[in-house]
């Protein structure tokens, strides 16, 4: 099996954390202390959007993909008061 290297994220409020790619979005973003919206937790809803390095996923069902840069920009896709 490949060894998976770590990725560094930079989260929308400007923290900046350590992840591993296939990682759950959520747990990533709680083991950084950032709070990512959610509502169904089924990818359904939408608030949990997120652009990643300017592609839309949704964190509650996506995980961490694999980045050629080592870094991984991220960006709250929908209003967080939703």
């Amino acid at each position: 099996m490949p060894e998976r290297h770590s990725l560094e994220v930079i989260w929308p409020d400007g923290r900046r954390s350590q992840v591993q790619p296939g990682q759950d979005w959520l747990q990533a973003a709680a083991e950084a202390g950032y709070a990512i919206p959610t509502g169904c937790l089924g990818g359904s809803c939408g608030a949990c959007e997120l652009e990643v390095n300017g592609q839309l996923v949704r964190a509650c069902i996506a995980t961490v993909p694999a980045s050629p840069s080592g870094r991984l920009l991220l960006e709250i896709a929908v209003d967080p008061h939703w």
